[in-house]
């Protein structure tokens, strides 16, 4: 059997798989013809490369994977013709085959809107490896850059050039929202105020009427009249189907491209099939990698023997465009008098949810997703399985995965036939059987076994629960694994880093680890270097490693400034301080404002400008307030006994005291505190990761607390404690949670998931019941004695101030493009011009 597969790229290659699997090698004969000179790689991850990734590492098989599989792969050399007569193709280098079975697998070509100017230097493509080396290569002298297209690839493109370092990006989108296709118009406007904060500028509704500049692109000018300066433009606004081979041999395609196929995946030549973008099935291009893995399977079963149709392909689809999860299933627009839309949105956090319900309340039809996608698995799963929806349905949009379990819909609640993995259409019960009958116990080991998870990778939170709660139900121990680069737990993690004295991530990962890491471990090892050791997070090569406000100690705003938070202590400060913080505010025109934590925040400090302004501060007596940290953010307190004639202690003097102990202390998560001089509860102490109230013989001691979009009581741990006990229960406290927590985990979630809940945390903290108690208060006291202030640190390195630069051959410029507008006598947040 001769078969000729035209195109290498990722539905080319896992035909080839599939093909492989299914007939013997002494059945058939496979030639491949590439139009690339490398072998097929992954373009789903294909922003990867500017975050480090090689080539390689994005190659889905090496050229000796073919060789081993005894096909023919021909790379560099794109087919010219189809001769259906003589069942033969030419290729440009004039190599002629004849086959039985052609798959075209030609893939697609990016859209180039028809604009002058797209010749210009500077001006690239975001479609294959070659272009964003390109883009590498030209970026390095670029301030200002543009992207045309606000869907999926445009965002992509807009990311790739963050990654650069183009700090100045904008977004151009001709649709009135970004993202059209996806996210209704609500989804699409908090989608956009979030890519707004990381410094995107979007621009809708915009019609790009010509791209100017001598050789280099250096303008674009658009119908309604304005115009953009950029010193680079990436085009990525849709895709065309690749179908002008077929079309040359005479096969259909339709009227606005794409090769027409029927169920069977036929082109109108029985002899020819077509699959992935360049086929148009139904009347639809799929621009998905799952429906193209589909189609390869199909082909395969039908050239080896096996009858199978292909449908339509579900279009759900989950992403992470620049840190924001956006998501969308089943039908996300559908509306109608038999319709029901629940929705929630959180702009504070950056949240919107909505699904769609059948009139009588059973059946989940759709739904929009955006910067919170923990559910999507069980929503697109009880979407397409029709699973009856529960009373309280709306608790779906609440508790990410645990939603499921507080509804009875968790994973185990799945029918056997449910598809957990799209792109390689693996069941429920094919996981399930990796795991009970194969012996598969960890992720990897699934992955390997069955290919869930090699595709996208949007399906391994559901893979990764099916794992846990089948191996739970056998009675055998789970292992809580940080990521696919770390074999280990964090708790195990941090042990092996203090045993081994291990004091940067590149030696984490070079003992401990495997491959380059990624947006899940490094922020953990940073973290859990830093709990440990209590030393500048900046130094010994931790930088790069670190969450991106931590990387520049003051957390990113609107339009690329930073905001600078110094300490103050129980919200203590004396008239000198006030009068230096509005000197430098007045200095560096910051807009100011008093938080509910008793601090003054500064907003719109320019990067450069942040070591100057921790100077000035510094010397005032001022140090960081860790408002970038996963760390203690403040301790709230009232007045207490001082000036209230409630007062039953000090609260002021002993919130003050816990802040200076806990300052810069590194967790798992974010940790805020309060002490109330009284029962009347004036700092919201029970609202807090640990929060202590006074009583008339001591302190109550209150533990896990959380504000915010899921608010919960802390717990009473101890009663009416001296302040020397209170303090090392919150030692013991705080050190527990440390060793043991999970990655951005807080204290409150913490304690949900601790069996024995309350009763065994009081266990362990007062009563010492793991004999651990002493440990932790001399490495507590270890971590208070190695503290130093951030800011100056940062300000007396060189090294490390040289990081604060906008340009790197211009350190003492500011970036220009950033303007401030007044608002209520003060300037508001920036943005770009």
């Amino acid at each position: 059997m001769r078969i000729v597969i035209i195109g290498n790229g990722m539905v080319g290659y896992k035909c080839c798989e599939k093909l492989v699997n299914r007939i013997p090698p002494a059945q058939r004969t496979i030639t491949v013809f590439g139009e690339e000179t490398r072998p097929a790689y992954d373009r789903v991850h294909l922003s990867e490369f500017f975050a480090g990734k090689s080539p390689e590492e994005l190659t889905l098989a090496p050229a000796a994977w073919y060789e081993e599989n005894q096909i023919r792969l021909l790379l560099g050399d794109p087919v010219i013709r189809i001769d259906r007569a003589s069942k033969t193709i030419t290729s440009h280098q004039g190599i002629t085959v004849s086959y039985d079975f052609l798959i075209l697998a030609t893939g697609s070509a990016a859209f180039v809107p028809p604009v002058p100017g797209t010749e210009k230097k500077g001006v690239f493509i975001y479609r294959t490896i070659e272009d964003l080396e390109m883009m590498r290569d030209w970026a390095g002298k670029c301030r200002t850059g543009a992207v045309i297209g606000g869907g999926l690839l445009g965002l992509e493109a807009a990311k790739a050039l963050v990654d650069l370092g183009i700090t100045n990006t904008h977004v151009i989108e001709f649709a009135t929202r970004l993202m059209p296709r996806q996210i209704d118009a609500t989804g699409s406007l908090l989608l956009e105020a979030r890519l707004k904060q990381l410094g995107l500028t979007i621009h809708t509704n915009k019609n790009t009427a010509a791209i100017e500049g001598d050789d280099n692109v250096s303008k674009m000018r658009f119908t309604d009249g304005t115009e953009l300066s950029t010193d680079i433009l990436v085009i990525s606004a849709g895709i065309r189907p690749r179908d002008e081979l077929a079309r040359a041999a005479g096969l259909e395609t339709g009227s606005r491209g794409g090769i027409v196929v029927n169920d069977n995946l036929e082109t109108t030549d029985p002899h020819i099939f077509a699959i992935g973008e360049c086929a148009l099935h139904g009347n639809m291009i799929y621009g998905l990698v799952a429906p193209g893995y589909e189609m390869a399977d199909v082909v395969a079963d039908r050239i080896s023997g096996r009858h199978r149709s292909f449908t339509g392909f579900d279009m759900s689809t989950r992403l992470k465009l620049i840190g924001t999860d956006v998501a969308s299933f089943g039908d996300p627009f559908i509306e109608g008098d038999n319709i029901r839309t629940i929705s929630v949105t959180d702009h504070q956090q950056g949240i919107y949810k909505r699904i769609n319900i059948s009139g009588d309340g059973k059946t989940l039809l759709g739904g929009v997703l955006v910067g919170d996608a923990a559910d999507y698995n069980m929503l697109l799963q009880t979407c397409k399985n029709q699973i009856v929806l529960p009373p309280q349905a709306d608790a779906l949009l609440f508790g990410g995965r645990s939603a499921g379990e507080q509804t009875g819909m968790g994973v185990d609640s799945l029918p056997d036939a449910a598809q957990i993995c799209s792109c390689e259409a693996v069941t429920k019960a094919a996981i399930l059987k990796s795991i009970t009958e194969d012996g598969c116990e960890t992720v990897d080991a699934i992955k390997k076994c069955t290919k869930a998870g090699t595709g996208c990778g949007g399906c391994m939170p559901m893979v990764k629960d099916l794992l846990n709660h089948t191996l739970k139900a056998q009675g055998k121990y789970i292992r809580n694994l940080l990521c696919e680069h770390f074999p280990y737990t964090r708790q195990e993690l941090f042990d092996l880093v203090k045993l081994h004295d291990i004091r940067s991530y590149d030696e984490v990962l070079s003992q401990l680890g495997s491959g380059h890491g990624c947006e899940t471990c490094k922020p953990a090892i940073s973290s859990i270097l830093a709990s440990l050791w209590g030393e500048m997070i900046l130094r010994k090569g931790n930088d790069t490693a670190q969450d991106s406000n931590d990387r520049f100690l003051a957390n990113i705003q609107k339009g690329g400034t930073y905001s600078v938070v110094p300490r103050i202590p129980g919200g203590e400060i004396t008239p000198e301080k006030l009068i230096i913080i509005g000197q430098v505010a007045q200095k560096y025109q910051l807009y100011t404002k008093i938080t509910g934590g008793q601090r003054i925040d500064l907003f719109g400090a320019h990067l450069s400008d942040l070591p100057a302004i921790w100077e000035e501060l510094i010397a005032a007596g001022f140090e960081s307030g860790h408002a970038y940290g996963k760390a203690l953010r403040t301790v709230k307190s009232c007045v207490g006994s001082t000036w209230c004639r409630f007062g039953l202690h000090d609260s002021v003097s002993y919130a003050i005291r816990l802040e200076e102990r806990y300052r810069g202390i590194r967790a798992p998560h974010k940790i805020k505190s309060g002490v109330s001089g009284c029962i009347r509860e004036c700092a919201e102490a029970k609202s807090k990761d640990f929060g202590i109230i006074a009583t008339e013989k001591g302190w109550n001691l209150y533990v896990c607390g959380n504000g915010g979009s899921k608010p919960q009581h802390a717990l009473l741990l101890a009663a009416d404690l001296d302040s020397e006990t209170c303090i090392r229960y919150i030692d013991r406290f705080l050190m527990f949670y440390i060793k043991t927590a999970d990655p951005l985990t807080r204290t409150a979630t913490w304690l949900n998931k601790m069996e024995g809940g309350i009763d065994y945390l009081r266990n362990v903290v007062v009563n010492d019941s793991l004999g651990l108690a002493a440990a932790w208060e001399e490495e507590m006291q270890l971590l208070v004695a190695s503290y130093e202030c951030e800011w100056k640190a940062a300000v007396n390195d060189p090294e490390i101030r040289k990081r604060f630069s906008h340009f790197v051959n211009a350190p003492e410029e500011k970036d220009p493009t950033i303007a401030f507008a007044p608002l209520r006598d003060q300037k508001r947040a920036a943005e770009w011009k």
